[in-house]
């Protein structure tokens, strides 16, 4: 029987490490460091490696944390790389990558919306999220949808653009209210020809890019050109436009001392308190502030870098800017709360083929945006402090009220499930997990049900719940993945037993689940707590801190089931798609398959020349309709 690997004595693996950080090079490069059980703890970058990560094991570390990763080190690994700005993007991407336990961590959120203009002969305006192609032209990004709604409503107040669907375009016969109230040209109906619609677009993605002035010069030029011709209605059509960029232009350039107009500029601000971090982002795109987005990271408190002078706040800020730029592009100005690293902004211009500058003590307007953003950080991470200090007290409460051994409340990990379906129609189960005082939103499941009678929400507890806990039981589940402290189920007796069976039949500890039993008439705050090993009934009581953390959790439970549910319900009904969604089908048409075959439903069930018998559908499109919704 061959013998198992023994781990090296503590001595002899600090002296391996020793050895090994004295034969580094002095140039640049990326260090990573790993755990006994081949974790990645740590990522890093340095312009001299066998400095830097000699300071690690022959400093003596105020920082008790930092000392503890230390003492975790089992292994290091180092990369040579030719330049500092190398080094940057290999240690961004290795971070993203490796997700390490002791780094400053930013969630990948890159969904920002844009404002498109769709490519049409009478292009519309609308809000967009997703990916940029070239068939559309698309301005932004903006920090939140609010942003793109604003400027969507300004250049219908100025421009009249549409902002209606192709299909409802095209099948007008009349002007819409838009028209009636000033928000639209009329297209659809030929109320304005097709070269001053282009000429209204043209300004509007003028005005989009930061050229205001350039908009109303041309303005002014069209309506003395139209009165000159005598066309003195086009002329006030004009003049009107022109008011209305007056009254809504409000300037928000971001103007150096030499006068000359930043167009794109992204503002950042960092702040450091309590533990907890926020970096907030305001943009200025074509002249204009679109507003701000906070970024809170985490393992703030377990942040290891070293560095001269190097504050959290800086720490904080540089990873941001890494992490949310390397890959992606960013605006040629960074107005920043603290100077960061040259070799950073070096990096950056490499990435995005564009020369990107940063400056950290401006004046005049630069200073009052940076003001506004610093002020911005500290109110948002107070708030997320206090909405932290009270959520943690709710959890504090729970585990009290129901005399839970628990060590650690930042792991106290909450399981909650819900059964939903329509008379048994499209049954399904949602599990919700709140852990670390906040729900969790990326570790949501759905749960189609199956094979059980229609409505029968005990049969459809079982399902759920055996195929939640199975593999866990058997300890086969894999990764990072443990039962939870708590597992609330959304129902009275009767579902607190069926998840007692299956809990039994597992081998898992009933002490874990808890119902939630609605009270008397169902009313809100007076609900109990049912045990499933036996305990008498819990009322926590209507103003329990307990009580508003069960509720919460059980009624985004309710709302992520009801959610699926509705969706597939939908999918159920149409066949997996809508008839809104294939081409050819327009308002009218629709309105014929509906009133022929008495619904969607119906629709689904007709056959291709059942759907070319209706007046206006050809035997082509009768077949994509069939390929649509079967």
């Amino acid at each position: 029987m061959d013998e198992l690997p023994v781990d090296p004595p503590p001595s002899d693996l600090r002296q391996r490490l020793l050895e090994e950080v004295a034969a580094l090079p002095s140039r640049p490069g990326v260090y990573r460091y790993f755990d006994a059980a081949g974790q990645v703890l740590y990522v890093g970058k340095a312009r001299d490696l066998k400095k830097r990560v000699s300071s690690y094991f022959h400093k003596t570390h105020a920082d008790a944390r930092i000392g503890l990763m230390v003492e975790k080190i089992a292994r290091l690994e180092t990369t040579v790389v030719r330049t500092e700005a190398e080094a940057l993007l290999l240690e961004n991407n290795l971070i993203k990558t490796l997700q390490p336990r002791y780094n400053i961590l930013f969630r990948d959120d890159k969904s920002y919306p844009y404002l498109k203009i769709v490519s049409h002969r009478f292009p519309r305006i609308a809000y967009y999220r997703g990916a940029v192609d070239q068939k559309h032209r698309y301005f932004g990004p903006y920090p939140s949808a609010w942003a793109v709604k604003e400027s969507i409503q300004l250049l219908q107040k100025v421009f009249r653009l549409r902002t209606c669907e192709d299909t409802v375009f095209t099948n007008r016969t009349r002007p819409c209210l838009l028209y009636q109230i000033k928000r639209c040209s009329g297209p659809c109906v030929n109320l304005i020809d097709a070269d001053d619609y282009a000429r209204d677009v043209a300004n509007a993605e003028r005005f989009l890019r930061g050229g205001e002035q350039e908009v109303m010069d041309a303005l002014q030029a069209q309506m003395m050109a139209r009165a000159e011709a005598l066309q003195y209605e086009k002329a006030a059509e004009i003049r009107d436009q022109i008011g209305a960029l007056s009254r809504v232009l409000h300037r928000q350039a971001v103007e150096d001392n030499s006068g000359v107009t930043t167009k794109d500029a992204d503002i950042l601000a960092a702040r450091v308190e309590g533990g907890r971090a926020c970096v907030n982002l305001a943009m200025v795109r074509g002249g204009r502030h679109l507003g701000d987005r906070p970024y809170f990271p985490a393992h703030v408190d377990a942040a290891a870098e070293f560095g001269e002078e190097r504050t959290p706040e800086l720490q904080v800020l540089e990873a941001f800017i890494a992490q949310h730029y390397l890959d992606g592009a960013a605006p040629p100005l960074l107005i920043t709360s603290h100077a960061v690293d040259p070799a950073l902004l070096e990096a950056l211009s490499a990435a995005g083929g564009v020369k990107v500058g940063a400056q950290h003590q401006p004046r005049g307007q630069r200073r009052a945006w940076l003001d506004m953003c610093e002020e911005g950080a500290r109110l948002k991470l107070a708030q997320l402090l206090a909405e932290e200090g009270s959520q943690r007290e709710r959890t504090r409460a729970l585990v009290d009220a129901l005399d839970l051994a628990v060590q650690d409340l930042d792991t106290f990990r909450i399981e909650c499930f819900d059964i939903s379906h329509t008379a048994g129609e499209a049954t399904q189960a949602s599990c919700v997990v709140f852990e670390n005082h906040r729900m969790q939103s990326s570790q949501y499941r759905r749960f189609n049900i199956e094979g059980i009678t229609g409505g029968d929400d005990y049969a459809a507890m079982r399902q759920v719940l055996t195929r939640r806990y199975a593999k866990l039981a058997e300890g086969a589940a894999g990764g990072h993945a443990r039962l939870p402290d708590l597992v609330l189920v959304d129902g009275g007796r009767g579902q607190v037993a069926m998840a007692r069976e299956v809990f039994e039949e597992l081998g898992l500890d009933l002490g874990l689940i808890v119902g939630v039993e609605k009270g008397e008439g169902r009313k809100v705050g007076l609900e109990e707590l049912v045990f499933a090993d036996g305990r008498p009934k819990v009322a926590l009581g209507r103003e329990s801190a307990a009580l508003m953390l069960v509720a919460q959790i059980r009624d985004e439970a309710h709302r992520f089931a009801i959610t699926g549910m509705r969706a597939k319900r939908a999918s159920v009904r149409t066949g997996g798609s809508r008839l809104e969604d294939i081409p050819g089908v327009g308002p009218r048409k629709r309105a014929k398959l509906l009133q022929r075959f008495g619904g969607v439903r119906g629709v689904g069930h007709a056959s291709v020349d059942d759907l070319a018998s209706v007046d206006g559908i050809s035997k082509e499109l009768a077949e994509e309709i069939y390929r649509a919704l079967h």
